[in-house]
């Protein structure tokens, strides 16, 4: 279920990220996790997707993000499979078996991969299935539901979760639409809601409804990707705010490092600025710490 693209030869390098990412503003509490980051490369290793629609920076590896984190004060991670590698998660799976038990896993699935491949993938660190979306839905206000139960159902023995990459707003009847998935769902990038929108769309509504009846999580992560401002993104602020009151125990944040699908008109962000916007957003230090500490705990199974 790997999303469609366009021949490799012409997918253009996305920009590599700020290579002096500067400490937080605030005290990074033990067991932080990084819920959402991707690693890349080296190419001559790890072949990239024919059909994928960009193409990753080098120098943006596991030891280059290791050397991020320690920046950052972070300790854990979640590494996402990203589309550039299609269903071939061998860059994933070798830098969380670097990891020394910190790191967990969401892969992308093949049609052919069995049980006992996902096995080997739990036994990996592998915790959930991801799934693009915004490639696969079959027309506005339609999901692939029967693929999504599908896949539920191959990934729910395991005690794995959804990953859903998709603009929640194009869906109003969300949580009817994804009521008996078996599995919970993690949803990236407050929503993914498309630039413009705001709060009240009935998607967003629906997605709020499915974390406030604990059938969902959201990712604090990929700002950039649906501000139409700079750092700090203000008109992000109501999204975050309404997640926050709505579902603090649900929430999880994340880097998105190395920023690969940061629109070519908008500057790098320095990701201790990334992570100093979790501070805005959550305030409180005690709801920081579940937000980066307990909530991961609970969705990836990390030890507490």
């Amino acid at each position: 279920m790997a999303a469609p693209a366009t021949s490799g030869d012409a997918a253009p390098v996305v920009a590599a990220p700020d290579p002096q990412p500067r400490a937080p503003g605030f005290t990074v509490p033990p067991g932080a996790c990084d819920c959402h980051a991707h690693v890349c490369g080296p190419a001559t290793r790890y072949p990239l997707f024919a059909r994928r629609i960009y193409s990753p920076p080098e120098a943006t590896g596991a030891a280059e993000y290791a050397g991020l984190r320690a920046r950052l004060g972070i300790e854990r991670a979640v590494l996402v499979q990203p589309s550039f590698y299609g269903t071939d998660n061998r860059a994933l799976l070798d830098a969380m078996a670097a990891g020394n038990g910190r790191m967990r896993g969401v892969a992308v699935l093949g049609d052919a991969d069995d049980a006992r491949t996902l096995e080997r993938l739990h036994e990996a660190g592998v915790r959930g299935a991801r799934v693009n979306i915004v490639d696969l839905a079959d027309g506005k206000g339609q999901l692939p539901v029967d693929r999504l139960r599908a896949l539920a159902g191959r990934i729910r023995p395991f005690g794995w979760h959804l990953e859903l990459l998709m603009h929640v707003d194009e869906f109003p009847g969300l949580d009817r639409l994804l009521a008996d998935l078996p599995v919970p769902l993690v949803f990236g990038h407050l929503g993914y809601v498309r630039k413009g929108r705001g709060v009240d769309e009935p998607g967003f509504q629906a997605f709020l409804r499915l974390l406030r009846d604990g059938r969902a999580w959201a990712k604090l992560t990929g700002p950039y990707r649906i501000s139409s401002q700079g750092l700090p993104h203000p008109d992000i602020e109501a999204f975050a705010q309404a997640l926050r009151e709505t579902a603090p125990r649900r929430l999880l944040w994340g880097s998105d490092w190395p920023h690969v699908m940061l629109q070519w008109n908008i500057p790098m962000p320095n990701d201790g600025d990334l992570l100093d916007l979790l501070a805005r957003w959550v305030p409180d230090a005690g709801q920081r710490r579940q937000v980066l500490v307990d909530n991961p705990a609970a969705l990836y199974g990390f030890p507490t």
